[in-house]
């Protein structure tokens, strides 16, 4: 590769556009008159080939290499070479298949500097690589030899000759990017073990504190899960305990009901015996009407004083019936307490027996009393035949007057005996019913107690029946604690994966009111299935930033998004209706199977599985490029004429058909 044009415009004393040609491949001089520009043009070459010493273009800066500094009207200055590059065996790496190359170099007044290799832009590191490759290092200090040189040439040492040769060859230039690598290197190893100081003397105690603080507040929160589920099961148990009373408080309700019925009918058949009395005693006085005179009318008006009293005391009876139905109503509400109904049972059960002997004298004295009403009547019957009532010392009027006396007695006391019957059937049903109600709880009590004891009997012998040896339940103490800590540890692991693809999650806000999800298709990483593994690495290269592109329906739903949307991170979104797929032409793709075979270079987007509405924005990310089994292959389908297509192989290495090569570890 040589020189083989330079045309200049605005450098330095070519204010217009100049062209040199007529190069010749292996020697070239340069004359003319003093000042007609005989250096510019060795300038201009070196400007080109990238200088970075300035003073030996004899320029301060940039600016100056600008025809007048820009003052003449003209802003910038640009150098173009052509090398001839017909000698493919010395053609930079990537550049085999051009006949010639054109490196323009541009600078404008204000700084901006750009290259142009072939009509495109490109680095100044791309720039570099080129002229490295072919051993062309403008910086070297013996690049140049100036004038006065040639005898310091002539005397170096072999240090120096040997930099010199080391230049020639190209290897210097690897020397340079070592010396770089090196201190880069130490730079990092510098900030890395500053980094590692800060973890273990600040960020490592911490996060010990707070690990152990968030044990601690994980046991205090098991404690009170564990306090929650014993109240529960307390307020479950006594929730049983409440049903049980309520059901044995409703059988005994039941059961008092029963014996009110009973009792209601009693006291019908009472009333109808009542009744049956009433009659017998109407007829009774009827009969007595017609039978005794005018003298036996008093006795007659005195039974009718003592059908009213028992009129009065059936009205009395039905008050207390009254009450009694007060009494049923009221029969659901009594609560005792247990232990003093069971020392007030005994004293009601005497005092029960004692109502009943009273009841039952005073039932034999209303007995008495009948038969004696009885007597006195026979007797008056006979003093009506004439007869005497078998007292022949006291005269028929003595003892009428006797028998008025000994019928209000009996009146009397069968009012007073009224009275107490009453009183004492009220106390008796009353002390019947709470002698049941006590004996029902009482049973109900020992019920209870029996099954508590015999719960407890089956607590201890389960108790001891465990299997519990002594230290066992230190021993599960440490080894909680350890599962704690090893839990602890994978959910940092945990944290950090997470951490790491953080750029796959894509969380957002409905941008709008009643949004429609479905719009948003995802991420691109989370809507492609891998076909075959191995390629894994070779996809993720070829995808790069855009495999956590997020893809929409359209532009519509992605300005929505970045708007309104509230997102955490920045986002490129890939809108389906609008985004350009980047497609390999048939003919291209069927060359490069004749070229390596088809098993050796694949397409990118055929090794993804994807759905059938994503293809053009699979075919953005992945499309235009090569996955290929070997770097030959990779090779020979970057540089080949007729593909020139980018391919990546397996191991992730990048093959650019413009030359530039990516590649190393991953």
């Amino acid at each position: 590769m040589y020189i083989k044009e330079i045309c200049l415009e605005g450098f330095k004393s070519y204010a217009t556009r100049t062209v040199v040609p007529g190069f010749d491949p292996f020697f070239n001089a340069i004359t003319g008159l003093n000042g007609s520009g005989k250096s510019n043009i060795l300038d201009s070459i070196c400007f080109v080939l990238g200088i970075t010493n300035l003073q030996q273009v004899r320029a301060a800066n940039l600016q100056e290499l600008v025809y007048k500094q820009g003052q003449a009207g003209i802003t910038k200055a640009t150098v173009s070479i052509i090398f001839d590059n017909s000698d493919r065996s010395r053609s930079p790496l990537g550049y085999a298949d051009h006949s010639e190359i054109t490196v323009t170099r541009q600078i404008v007044v204000g700084g901006r500097n750009k290259y142009l290799i072939n009509g495109k832009l490109a680095q100044p590191s791309q720039v570099q690589n080129l002229f490295h490759s072919v051993q062309l290092n403008v910086n070297n200090p013996h690049f140049l030899i100036m004038q006065g040189r040639i005898t310091k040439v002539l005397n170096m040492k072999p240090p120096e000759i040997l930099s010199m040769l080391e230049e020639a060859a190209g290897t210097r230039m690897y020397e340079t990017k070592k010396e770089f690598a090196l201190k880069t290197l130490e730079k990092k190893q510098s900030k890395v073990d500053e980094i590692n100081k800060l973890l273990d003397q600040e960020i490592l105690p911490a996060l010990e504190k707070l690990r152990k603080e968030r044990m601690q507040y994980m046991q205090w929160a098991n404690g009170n899960a564990e306090l929650d589920r014993l109240k529960r099961f307390c307020v479950a148990y006594e929730y049983v305990q409440a049903e049980t009373i309520r059901d044995s408080a409703v059988g005994e309700v039941g059961r008092v009901k029963a014996k009110i019925t009973e009792i209601d009918n009693d006291a019908e058949r009472t009333k109808v015996e009542i009744q049956d009395m009433e009659t017998n005693i109407s007829k009774l006085t009827a009969q007595k009407e017609a039978t005794m005179g005018g003298e036996v009318k008093t006795l007659s008006d005195e039974v009718d004083s003592l059908s009213k009293s028992l009129v009065q005391e059936v009205s009395v009876l039905e008050s207390k019936e009254d009450t009694l139905k007060g009494e049923k109503e009221n029969a659901e509400k009594i609560i005792h307490n247990i232990e003093d109904l069971k020392q007030s049972i005994e004293g009601k059960a005497i005092a029960l027996q004692k109502s009943e002997q009273e009841a039952a004298d005073l039932n034999k004295s209303f007995e008495d009393l009948s038969k004696s009403l009885e007597d006195l009547e026979k007797e008056h019957q006979a003093v009506l035949a004439g007869k005497s009532s078998g007292n022949e010392e006291k005269c028929l009027e003595d003892q009428l007057g006797d028998a008025k006396v000994a019928v209000g007695t009996a009146e009397t006391e069968l009012k007073q005996l009224k009275t107490k019957i009453s009183h004492c059937e009220k106390e008796l049903g009353e002390k019947t019913r709470q002698l049941k109600s006590k004996r029902a709880e009482a049973v109900d009590v020992e019920n209870e107690l029996n099954s508590r004891r015999k719960g407890l009997e089956k607590v201890e012998i389960e108790l001891e029946n465990l299997p519990y040896k002594e230290g066992q339940m230190e021993a599960l103490q440490k080894d909680r604690a350890s599962e704690l800590e090893l839990i602890q540890k994978l959910k940092d692991e945990v944290r950090d994966h997470s951490a790491q693809l953080a750029n796959v999650q894509f969380n957002y806000r409905d941008p709008v009111k009643n949004f429609d999800r479905t719009k948003v298709k995802g991420v691109v990483a989370k809507l492609i299935k891998v076909k075959d593994s191995s390629a894994m690495t070779a996809l993720e290269v070829t995808a790069g930033g855009k495999l956590f592109n997020v893809v929409v329906d359209s532009e519509n739903t992605g300005k929505q998004l970045l708007q309104n949307g509230e997102l955490r991170r920045r986002v490129t979104i890939i809108p389906l209706n609008k985004i350009q797929p980047n497609n390999v032409h048939p003919r291209v793709q069927q060359s490069a199977t004749r070229l390596v075979g088809k098993e050796n270079a694949k397409l990118a987007l055929s090794l993804v599985g994807f759905d059938k509405e994503l293809e053009s924005a699979m075919e953005y990310v992945f499309g235009g490029t090569f996955v290929c089994r070997t770097t030959e292959a990779a090779k020979e389908v970057a540089f080949n004429q007729e593909i020139r297509t980018p391919s990546v192989t397996l191991e992730g290495d990048i093959f650019q058909p413009s030359g530039l090569l990516t590649g190393g570890s991953r």
